[in-house]
């Protein structure tokens, strides 16, 4: 797989569908924090988002998509400046998981949560901001359009199968977004996520997820990239914010300790599968990473 796709299969995302939202006329909303990440979509009109702790509220119109990656509590209002009421004040009435607030009629948005079964969140999220927003993300991907569509359906008509059809087309507009932002910030975005943007360093980086316990040398890296290893190691290193083997080795790490924690495999075992022919060397490095040894983490 890719670098994006075995970050995410690492988290395994689960969705929860949450509830739309229909309101009209103008409003203000206060949520409470939340566990995970939340996923929002406006089908009619728009509001504006307000994070705690973020700096600058953000219009959210008709047509864009947003998460919210840090669990703080949040707002969404018309006017910033109205008195708000407390979500559950409309969500504990909702009907087929659709609030109404003022009659409806005006806005629609769609929403949903992700929580992670993994412990490797801050993986992908740390490198993300409080609000992830993408303009006009409907109109950019046509399959984006159709899977906002077949949600807002299944959460009003709740057929047969629909809450596994929802949870598909849920990671389906996760994977989606983080694409669509991806591609509109990537000389923006920090880490590892932006470096996948440069087309070298992408390939440096797939080869060392495709191929986790080789010996990888800096030069073979480099060679990946079509780099000299001077012009490659700075490259990364200005990119991801670490050394390439620094890379390899996290990455290492977060696939050893998944595996302590999802299966009975020696820990010689998982040692040897992510290139450690030393158990004592493994468990040094896992313990400096991780902040543990292999056997308490399990």
């Amino acid at each position: 797989m890719d670098p994006l796709s075995d970050v995410l299969s690492l988290l395994r995302p689960k969705s929860a569908i949450s509830a739309g939202l229909e309101a009209g006329g103008d409003w203000a909303i206060r949520f409470p924090a939340h566990e995970g990440v939340k996923f929002n979509a406006v089908m009619r009109g728009s509001c504006w988002v307000q994070v705690e702790g973020a700096s600058e509220p953000q219009r959210i119109e008709a047509g864009d998509c947003f998460l919210l990656t840090r669990g703080r509590p949040f707002q969404f209002a018309t006017d910033l400046s109205l008195p708000a009421i407390e979500s559950p004040t409309i969500y504990d009435r909702a009907v087929d998981g659709i609030a109404s607030y003022n009659g409806g009629g005006d806005f629609f948005l769609i929403g949903g949560r992700f929580s992670f079964e993994g412990d490797h969140a801050a993986l992908l999220f740390d490198a993300l901001p409080a609000v992830l927003h993408v303009h006009d993300a409907s109109a950019q991907a046509a399959v984006l359009r159709w899977s906002l569509e077949q949600l807002a359906d299944e959460l009003k008509t709740r057929p047969p199968g629909g809450t596994l059809m929802a949870e598909h087309l849920s990671q389906i507009m996760l994977l989606q977004v983080l694409r669509l932002w991806m591609a509109a910030e990537s000389t923006k975005t920090p880490g590892w996520l932006g470096a996948l943007a440069d087309p070298r360093l992408a390939r440096a980086i797939a080869a060392m997820h495709a191929e986790p316990g080789r010996k990888w040398t800096l030069a073979e890296l480099a060679g990946v990239a079509g780099m000299s290893r001077t012009s490659f190691a700075e490259r990364f290193r200005n990119g991801v914010g670490r050394t390439p083997l620094d890379y390899l080795i996290n990455w290492r790490m977060r696939l050893a300790a998944d595996r302590l924690r999802r299966t009975d495999d020696r820990v010689n075992v998982i040692a040897l599968s992510v290139g450690y022919e030393s158990e004592a060397a493994f468990s040094t490095t896992f313990r400096r990473v991780m902040g543990i040894s292999p056997g308490r983490y399990r």
